[in-house]
């Protein structure tokens, strides 16, 4: 289930970012949610939202992120808590 509900939803929200020009997105599970309901991956299109200051991943089933993050150049938070990451792109 790489690219189901959650990764649609995920697409939604970068997209409704990159339009309004938002600096924080909140891209986490619950706590409590099913697996089905958590990110195993990221859109590409995340790099694309070079005015993010704050990023929440936390509680995804992530394993590895994207190159395109090393993009966020004024990123200041990233909240990567309970995922399942072992490393970190070089971008980063």
């Amino acid at each position: 289930m790489a690219k189901g509900e959650a990764y649609r939803e995920a697409e939604q929200k970068i997209d409704e970012a990159r339009r309004t020009g938002a600096r924080d997105l909140d891209l986490s599970a619950e706590w409590s949610a099913k697996d089905s309901e958590k990110l195993t991956e990221l859109p590409e299109s995340l790099g694309k939202l070079t005015q993010l200051q704050s990023l929440d991943l936390s509680h995804n089933q992530l394993a590895a992120l994207p190159e395109s993050l090393g993009q966020l150049t004024h990123l200041q938070e990233l909240n990567l808590n309970s995922n399942q990451l072992t490393s970190l792109p070089e971008s980063l």
